[in-house]
């Protein structure tokens, strides 16, 4: 049996992002009692969205309008998604799209939906020994760094970034392991942290590395496509809520009404506008005049596998 949330929090030592709203919520005052004042959603995602302090920015208008409180626990995609999966989590926002569709086929989530999106970037000591920058394509930088044999430093906590590394080391028909290569275990800033005290390189998140930016020696050698980079470091982030057929005990109300809060106007307005020394960390994707169906299901689902 699963551990209960509260018991798994605690252990965890996660607080909540922020102090519980007075009962006197906007929905509680202007439209009657919705029935969730006082109550706590379980959150679970990545590290990137908890080191940027994009969370904080997003969740305090999500619990001063309901009065609910929102515990967010920071994890590895992979971690999250298992956290889900086991039962104490309610809304997971992640961003490895084969990991999120392998939860919905399932039966664990349901209602997935686009949020935002930034890229990865490679990044690495400013003197570049390993030459790569400037590079077009990130699995060419990828083998340069395998060839010269150069300190890379991997989350290898099966994270979202983790996922799209392994993907490019793939692609570029390397499989990484010996001295140069370290596995880490570790969260985004963390591992910045490691490949800065090595002269390391490391795949990055961009909106971690712009928020650490100025406390690192890093330096961006190989953009990703909001720069013009290889649409290979495209990074996508989605969200959606337990499927609560499957997990009785989650809270799939609050969660649905956190998702609809984080892909409405206001929502999506707080990850344009949040930043960190000037530069936009994440980008709003909920919004579209052409909105994609394929965003709800996993990818390359039809009717016929309802059946199955």
């Amino acid at each position: 049996m699963p551990i209960q949330r509260r018991q798994f929090l605690a252990a965890l030592g996660t607080g909540a992002t922020a102090a519980l709203a007075g009962c006197s919520s906007v929905l509680g005052s202007s439209s009657g009692d919705a029935g969730v004042s006082g109550e706590t959603l379980t959150l679970t995602t990545t590290t990137s969205t908890y080191d940027t302090g994009l969370l904080d920015a997003l969740n305090e208008p999500f619990q001063e309008m309901y009065g609910v409180t929102v515990d967010s626990v920071a994890q590895g995609t992979g971690a999250a998604l298992e956290t889900a999966r086991n039962g104490n989590s309610d809304v997971i926002m992640v961003h490895a799209r084969s990991l999120e569709d392998e939860f919905m086929r399932n039966g664990h989530g349901v209602n997935r939906r686009d949020l935002m999106f930034n890229d990865f970037v490679i990044v690495g000591p400013a003197d570049d020994p390993a030459g790569i920058e400037g590079m077009e394509s990130a699995t060419e930088a990828f083998a340069t760094i395998a060839d010269a044999g150069a300190r890379f430093v991997s989350r290898g906590d099966n994270s979202g970034t983790h996922t799209k590394e392994l993907a490019v080391w793939e692609a570029a028909g390397v499989e990484p392991g010996g001295d140069w290569y370290q596995e880490t275990g570790q969260g985004m800033g963390a591992v910045l942290n490691i490949a800065n005290e090595q002269d390391g390189y490391t795949l990055a998140d961009r909106g971690t590395y712009l928020s650490q930016q100025s406390e690192i020696g890093l330096a961006i050698l190989v953009q990703g496509p909001i720069e013009g980079g290889p649409e290979r470091l495209s990074n996508p982030y989605g969200i959606l809520a337990a499927n609560p057929a499957r997990h009785e005990d989650a809270n799939y109300d609050l969660a649905m009404a956190y998702i609809g809060y984080v892909t409405s106007p206001q929502g999506q307005r707080v990850i344009a506008d949040y930043t960190a020394d000037g530069q936009q960390l994440f980008y709003p994707r909920a919004l579209s005049e052409d909105p994609d169906f394929q965003q709800y299901v996993p990818e390359g689902w039809s009717s016929d596998e309802s059946n199955e």
